[in-house]
């Protein structure tokens, strides 16, 4: 099963394993072969299950807390099949809430923004950054109307590592989803984009895609491959959380250095997986947050934000810049043309089942997880 950890290994650690698999042509195998049904990928029933026991009953990342930089500002889009609105409120404490008028239902914000107060555009209702109901026009209309009852409806919001986890309908306690997890985004790192995109796939076998490097030959012969190592990774499974590492061959410069003087900046790509449906991909300029939020069992639209890594100050904004083209004019494109295809098959009647072999643990790690959380 990989290397399962209470925290992943520091930069240090993970450069001595790393050149220890350079040096005897290894990599982390996990010791499970795991199948999945291809009915778990087509089946709305499995789908339902998972946006209502698993996708609005844990944790999961919503945004990074720079995409709320000060008070006002704001992030409405759905998850989970839900409308939901999180701000920053003038006390700087993050909030989540339905994103739904307590009138009539309308939605009140959509997209980025900063605004003092959100205003329903059907009648006028109008609530605070707390969620609070301030003002309703023509209140004389409605004589019982209770405001302390009829403020915006929260769900939870916590920020950690750097990102706003929501809650949408809290279960049984469990492990924080963080445990082990290192600061993710820094305070220093700079925004530099949020898009989203839908995309004809199921979210899972998107999610997938990311977390192995038994195809980095194949897939990216002329992208990836020439800088980088054909199955040869780190897989670390910290609680339901995974880190899968892409070395770069420059790495191998490391090994006449001191340990205690190893950097591995610019030499790796880090790949954490955020059980359910994130990933934070720690490239060598820049980092994303992705966030896959499915909308039906074969489409899924992505909501990426790329930020900065640390450290590289003013002047690196645009070397980070030029690291994201780069990375998504070619790997990520050939990533998606494969899972597209794969989508395509689903139908097909060729496999009743998807096989992940030792090389594959951390998408053996999710799928385990995945059941045992629909299992509960």
């Amino acid at each position: 099963m990989g290397r399962s950890v209470d925290a992943f290994l520091d930069d240090r650690d993970v450069a001595d394993a790393v050149l220890a698999h350079v040096r005897d042509g290894t990599t982390d195998r996990g010791d499970e072969v795991w199948r999945e049904p291809v009915a778990a990928y087509r089946s709305s029933e499995r789908l339902d299950a998972e946006l209502r026991r698993v996708l609005r009953r844990m944790p999961t990342p919503f945004c990074p807390s720079a995409a709320l930089p000060g008070p006002g500002s704001f992030v409405a889009r759905e998850a989970a099949g839900i409308p939901l609105l999180v701000v920053r409120g003038d006390d700087g404490r993050v909030r989540a809430f339905r994103n739904v008028c307590r009138h009539r239902g309308n939605e009140l914000a959509s997209g980025t923004g900063c605004s003092r107060a959100f205003v329903c555009r059907y009648h006028g209702w109008t609530y605070g950054l707390d969620g609070a109901l301030r003002h309703v026009p023509h209140a004389a209309g409605f004589p019982d109307l209770s405001r302390e009852k009829h403020g915006l409806v929260p769900v939870t919001a916590e920020e950690q590592r750097g990102l706003v986890f929501v809650t949408q309908e809290p279960c049984a306690p469990s492990a924080e989803p963080w445990h082990g997890l290192p600061p993710l985004i820094g305070s220093d790192q700079a925004l530099l984009d949020a898009r989203s995109l839908e995309v004809g796939v199921n979210w899972k076998i998107h999610l997938e895609g990311f977390l192995e490097g038994y195809h980095i030959r194949s897939t990216h012969p002329e992208s990836f491959y020439p800088y980088g190592y054909d199955n040869l990774n780190l897989i670390e499974l910290c609680g339901r959380n995974s880190r899968v590492t892409f070395p770069f061959r420059r790495i191998e410069k490391l090994a006449s250095m001191p340990p205690a003087e190893r950097r591995v900046d610019g030499l790796l790509t880090y790949v954490y997986h955020l059980f359910p449906n994130a990933l934070v991909t720690v490239l060598s300029r820049h980092t994303n947050l992705v966030v896959l939020e499915p909308l039906a069992v074969d489409r899924t639209r992505l909501h990426t934000y790329t930020l900065t890594n640390r450290d590289l100050g003013a002047e690196g904004v645009e070397s980070a810049r030029r690291d994201a083209t780069f990375v998504n004019q070619s790997g990520a494109a050939e990533d998606l043309a494969v899972v597209l295809a794969i989508q395509r098959g689903l139908a097909s009647g060729a496999n009743e089942c998807f096989t992940f072999g030792h090389f594959e643990s951390a998408i053996v790690h999710f799928h385990r997880n995945l059941a045992a959380v629909l299992a509960d």
